[in-house]
């Protein structure tokens, strides 16, 4: 066995991985460990725990030492407990991120370390807690692998475990074997796996996906699927049509995609009334725009996302349909025979349950402190069984009389009064109307989400006389609506509107 393994320097072999939870970084760790000590090595694997890093990521290092060296030397090795800036020889990260904290640590470096990371994204909390897009952009961090590391392998290791129904861990053991780090052969890394004995074709197949990919390329990841536009069912045939012949043909997408939606938030009459309210745009294109139809393009994706705002009757729906099941189940590998429970931890303020109510009723509740009381506990909904699927069945049931409701008549004279500004700027400042129709992004989400944007959406449509007499109405409109997103505590929007104001004041 030993005459197998090439010559090594009497040092250890370096290994640190960085893992969240779930993502199997303790069963890769232990299929290194027992690959080395198969094949001669003595291993020693430590792991640490994270803190506050989504969720939970842990480094779990990782030294191998060759039996024949501490033979010849007569002397066992001192490993180390923890991984060393600039004395780590292969870093393999289960996400982006986490190979940029690799890099910040100085656990990569250019002279020896082979960097193998997953490309897709588990967003962290500072990411998901921003009010507009927070996403952090992926090409700085896989710039700086590039520059960091000797051989910088990545694609997305999590799609192609998926697709062989495993986990990332096993496509990157795959990978690490493809890149031929460690002085061991595939069909020894193989091996490993299968003296695990848990989920062994799976992870063998995830595996050997990960080797071919790493041994093929390691110049990006692999080129995402494209979506499948949405396309019109029969209900929708006429108003697909419509679409087609009286709208550009740069926006069919748009809005084809846009009629499916709101057709399945409330039915095909409320997706013909978005064509309805978008006809009106469209002449102010032929007669104030530029021939980029930019104001149409932005109303036509702004106005679909208003008009399926959510609301407790679609989040209802949603939970409990058949496809979310199939998702779940495929996620926790169900297996025949086994039962899932799902259980849904839901908290309806009194105001989110005054919105699907008549507006009569509506506002009687929101004046009721015996309601509010009533709605101050949290409750959990097992949607997997009979009782709970029924309770929120009834709520979704209610589609049907939506648009009596009271948050649908807010919104929608909302959504009136934001059309009639976006069409009277448009005659006097195309851009400015482009701008307004674009700050509909403030307005998002549910609950809490949804009461901070609304609440910021109307600060900045109160400043549109102000902003109208700025020097560029255009981009002062878009650095409040900037503002806006930055903070949840409308700090900054506060300040922005106080120097817009001041500004005015000065003229």
């Amino acid at each position: 066995m030993e005459n197998d393994i090439p010559a090594v320097p009497a040092r250890a072999i370096t290994i640190a991985v960085l893992a969240m939870g779930g993502e199997g970084g303790g069963v890769l760790a232990d299929w290194i460990v027992d690959l080395a000590e198969h094949e001669g090595y003595l291993a020693q694997a430590t792991s640490v725990p994270g803190v506050a890093q989504r969720t939970g990521a842990t480094i779990y290092y990782i030294e191998l030492f060759p039996r024949s060296a501490a033979r010849a030397a007569g002397q066992q090795p001192v490993l180390a407990l923890m991984p060393t800036p600039g004395d780590v020889d292969v870093v393999i990260a289960s996400e982006l991120m986490e190979a940029g904290r690799a890099i910040q640590r100085g656990l990569v470096t250019p002279e020896r370390t082979t960097l193998i990371a997953s490309t897709h994204r588990v967003y962290s909390m500072t990411e998901k807690m921003a009010m507009g897009d927070g996403r952090v952009d992926p090409a700085p961090f896989i710039e700086a692998g590039v520059v960091a590391a000797r051989r910088f392998v990545r694609t997305d290791f999590a799609q192609l475990a998926e697709q062989n129904g495993s986990v990332v861990s096993a496509a990157l053991f795959g990978a690490l074997a493809g890149t031929g780090a460690l002085p061991f052969s595939c069909d020894r890394f193989e091996a490993a796996i299968r003296r695990g004995g848990v989920g062994v074709d799976a992870s063998v197949n995830a595996f050997f996906a990960g080797c071919a990919r790493a041994d093929a390329q390691d110049n990006g990841p692999a080129a995402p699927e494209a979506q499948a536009p949405a396309q019109p069912g029969p209900a929708l045939a006429a108003l697909a049509e419509r679409a087609a012949r009286e709208f550009p043909a740069r926006l069919q997408p748009v809005l084809r995609a846009a009629l499916v939606h709101l057709a399945d938030f409330q039915d095909p009459d409320y997706a013909g009334g978005y064509l309805a309210r978008l006809r009106p745009i469209l002449d102010i294109e032929t007669y104030h725009g530029d021939a980029s139809f930019g104001l149409l393009d932005a109303t036509a994706q702004h106005l679909a996302l208003w008009m399926s705002y959510e609301d407790a009757i679609r989040v209802a729906d949603l939970k409990i349909r058949r496809a979310r099941f199939a998702r779940i189940a495929s996620e926790v590998r169900q297996v025949d025979g086994q039962l899932l429970d799902i259980d849904e931890f839901v908290h309806p303020r009194v105001e989110e349950v005054a919105d699907i109510l008549p507006p009569g009723l509506g506002r009687w509740l929101l004046g009721s402190g015996v309601a509010r009381r009533l709605f101050e506990s949290a409750r959990v909904i097992r949607t997997s069984s009979i009782r709970g699927f029924l309770q929120l069945q009834a709520v979704a049931s209610l589609r049907r009389w939506r648009r009596k409701s009271l948050r649908f008549q807010a919104e929608h004279r909302r959504i009136g009064e934001w059309l009639d500004a976006i069409e009277a700027s448009a005659r006097e400042n195309y851009q400015f109307a482009v701008a307004l129709a674009q700050c509909q992004r403030l307005v998002k989400g549910y609950g809490d989400t949804h009461v901070h944007g609304r609440a910021s959406f109307d600060a900045v449509f109160g400043a549109l006389p102000a902003l109208r007499a700025a020097t560029d109405p255009a981009q002062a409109l878009r650095r409040l609506v900037d503002a806006a997103l930055a903070d949840e505590s409308g700090a900054q929007l506060r300040k922005a509107l106080q120097d817009i104001g001041n500004g005015c004041a000065g003229r």
